[in-house]
């Protein structure tokens, strides 16, 4: 046998090169693969009951959260507030959120943890309900049309009502799901049109009931409690997402009078809520987050509403919503219930992607922005730029459209299922009102603002 020998040298020279060349097969430090090990994967995501939050259940079940690596661990939190100061704190990763939460986040004083949106969870998807005896009343001030009252319905016609409580000094109290909410500005915007001063807020003099030189009482009370609260003539009515007002109506508590996309169609209702600094830390975890999201949300709307039923049933379970299903289907499935019997097509009422795409407009924001001021949660009057350059902080449309080419090079979704996002300005074109027919601009919202009798401009 032929002896090989080896000097020391080589083998010095040797070793050098073996491990040069196991440290290469390793990622470098500042590599991606490095970044995702560092980024939280593990998450818990806040929800309240509402028919929106469909997106994020969706997401779970259908397995979108997990194709991307992600554990998520679905919350449900008992009202607005708590699931506000909860994702601040850092308790909740996430969190389905009224859509002008980030907003107020960034506008409050004194100023907390600032929270971004990178996502709109859902459009319209609000109506305002009345008791049964209010709407006795209020029957005999509206026209028919066909037999029915005709739509839409103005707070004209609760306007007498409202006086007649105030002669007889009796508070007329209605129910809103929480300050810097789009329930409460839906529901002022539909009073104030009908001649009815929903009141005012003055951070200045640390009055913030919202009631200064107010016609009616608005109360916070949360979603799931809303009819109940009614039931017992706590409120009069409220305003909320789904599907709290069409149990009103299943159960004979009550009468939806009018939705939110009436008001201002397709304005972001919800929307997915993180910190800035977890949105920081994680990126990709957050654009992640996004896809998934997107996903859910495509699924909802696509093929002509196919898969709502299946959804109704999916989030109708107790550790979702836990309504009946046939009531979740009542508004989801593209008809909404009035009064009771007086069933009508409103396919646009739940929207998830289809024509919005889930983007988190500048515009939307701009809306919101519009509403904090003209009731004095917003306590100066502000130049136009102010109100896009305070959108673009909280709005982030940025971070969507990373998702979404993302979405789109891995072959999950086609880049004709959404708009030219590489020359998008996030701003959607001016939109009257149906309701009033006033005309929102996103590029004039202090003449929005001026076009209003009652209000801040």
């Amino acid at each position: 046998m032929r002896k090989v020998f080896f000097n020391k040298a080589f083998i010095i020279s040797y070793m050098a090169s073996l491990i040069l060349f196991v440290t290469g097969c390793q990622p470098s430090p500042d590599s991606n693969a490095a970044e995702s090990t560092t980024e939280k994967t593990a998450l818990k995501i806040g929800f309240v009951k509402l028919t929106d939050m469909a997106p994020l259940a969706v997401a779970v079940e259908k397995g979108f959260f997990k194709d991307e690596g992600l554990s998520v661990q679905l919350e449900v939190q008992p009202n607005w507030k708590l699931l506000y100061t909860r994702v601040q704190k850092g308790e909740l990763d996430g969190a389905q959120m009224l859509a002008a939460m980030p907003l107020a986040s960034i506008t409050e004083k004194p100023s907390g943890t600032e929270i971004i949106t990178p996502f709109t969870m859902s459009y319209n998807g609000a109506g305002i309900t009345v008791s049964n005896e209010i709407w006795s009343e209020m029957k005999n001030n509206i026209p028919l049309e066909d037999g029915k009252p005709q739509h839409p319905i103005s707070a004209s016609a609760l306007k007498p009502i409202v006086d007649q409580y105030k002669q007889k000094h009796k508070p007329f109290n209605l129910g809103i799901t929480f300050p810097t909410g789009t329930h409460n500005y839906m529901l002022r915007y539909w009073l104030a049109a009908g001649g009815i001063n929903p009141g005012m807020y003055d951070p200045n003099k640390n009055d913030l009931s919202g009631n200064i030189g107010a016609d009616v009482t608005l109360s916070v009370v949360p979603p799931p409690e809303m009819m109940a609260k009614m039931v017992t003539g706590t409120t009069l009515g409220y305003s909320v997402g789904e599907p709290w007002n069409q149990k009103a109506v299943k159960k004979g508590f009550g009468v939806p009078v009018i939705t939110s996309d009436v008001l201002w169609d397709n304005g972001a209702d919800k929307v997915f809520g993180i910190t800035t600094s977890f949105a920081e830390q994680n990126p990709n975890t957050t654009v992640k987050v996004v896809k998934a999201l997107i996903r859910a949300s495509s699924w909802l709307d696509e093929n002509d509403y196919a898969h709502r039923k299946e959804a109704a049933k999916l989030i109708a379970q107790t550790n979702y919503i836990g309504v009946d299903e046939d009531i979740i289907t009542n508004s989801l499935t593209g008809v909404f219930e009035y009064e009771k019997g007086d069933i009508r097509p409103l396919k646009s009422f739940n929207t998830f992607f289809t024509g919005q795409y889930g983007i988190p407009y500048y515009s939307d924001a701009i809306w919101w922005l519009t509403q904090m001021r003209r009731w004095g949660q917003i306590a100066e009057t502000k130049p136009n730029n102010w109100y896009l350059e305070t959108a673009q902080k909280a709005y982030r449309p940025d971070i969507y459209t990373k998702a979404a080419n993302s979405l789109i090079a891995e072959g999950k979704m086609k880049k004709e299922q959404f708009p030219n996002l590489a020359t998008a300005t996030f701003i959607k074109p001016p939109q009257t009102s149906r309701l009033d027919g006033v005309v929102f601009d996103a590029n004039k919202p202090t003449a929005f603002l001026a076009a209003f009798k009652i209000g801040n401009k």
